[in-house]
């Protein structure tokens, strides 16, 4: 069932986020009570069967709702990390120009899909549309802007050296998540924002940057990931980018715990996103 339902898992892990409980107390606001107007505009129907279909629904809906007058900012659930596809070219035909990307995953997602079967055995049309290889058509579709965007979080295995020179060619810089014990957070902060500068920022959220310790529900666990409070640390030091949009995806709640800490996790990032929108309309 992949990510399918991670949005419902999501939306019940928030339950105890609430108006009249909703104070966040480090930054001294309530997103629920404040200038935003906070929506829940329910799941965009999608054909199951056809990826390159779905992607084309998803771009629709995300191009009508982030084209009314009230400029709004979308923060996506998902669903694997396709997700980010569509809400991307959304933002281009919104803002008119590529937007740079911050993208929290232990995996690049830069993977360069192949062209025929010449070149990949198992290769069809459909299969160009998948969670690893997002960021590679966006940057195909002029989506991404060169030079600015950024990694967060990597620690998997790659095929070889050539995935990250594909990478770079996309136009990312690699954070690994062993930069945490070198740098720590805020020298991280400190790189992501050096990167990014004032341009407008896409974040896209992959629930798999966790260490698997404390989010194990997800379908490509890496082990040796952030905890959730360094998680919450980098979003917090990352609060002064100019951020239009973003995503939390690839929570499988058939993958999480009794506890659904999973979702939980997941519930507390759409939080601190919230707040950190809440913190910039007050300025």
């Amino acid at each position: 069932m992949g990510a399918r339902f991670g949005p419902r898992a999501i939306r019940t892990a928030s339950a105890r986020q609430s108006r009249a409980r909703g104070w966040n107390f480090r930054a001294n606001i309530n997103p629920y009570k404040s200038d935003l107007k906070i929506i829940d505009c329910g799941d965009i129907p999608l054909i199951p069967l056809d990826n390159a279909v779905a992607l084309k629904q998803m771009t629709a809906a995300m191009v009508e709702l982030g084209s009314r007058p009230s400029g709004p900012k979308l923060l996506t659930l998902g669903g694997d990390h396709s997700t980010a596809l569509g809400a991307l070219r959304a933002l281009r035909q919104v803002h008119g120009r590529p937007i740079t990307v911050v993208h929290f995953d232990a995996h690049l997602d830069t993977w360069i899909p192949p062209a025929s079967a010449d070149d990949f055995p198992w290769f069809s049309e459909q299969g160009r549309f998948n969670h690893g290889d997002v960021f590679a058509l966006a940057w195909e579709e002029g989506l991404i802007a060169n030079g600015s965007s950024v990694h967060v979080g990597l620690r998997t295995r790659l095929s070889g050296t050539q995935d990250l020179a594909d990478d770079e060619m996309q136009g990312f810089v690699q954070i690994y998540s062993d930069d945490v014990d070198i740098i720590g957070t805020e020298g991280i902060i400190e790189k992501v924002k050096k990167r990014v500068g004032d341009k407008l920022v896409y974040l896209s959220f992959d629930i798999d940057v966790v260490d698997p310790g404390l989010a194990p529900g997800t379908g490509t666990p890496e082990v040796g990931g952030f905890t959730s409070r360094e998680v919450i640390r980098l979003l917090r030091g990352l609060e002064g980018l100019n951020v239009v949009g973003a995503d939390i995806v690839e929570v499988s709640p058939a993958y999480d715990g009794p506890g659904e800490q999973t979702a939980l996790v997941a519930a507390q990032v759409a939080f601190e996103i919230l707040t950190s929108w809440a913190i910039a309309a007050k300025r």
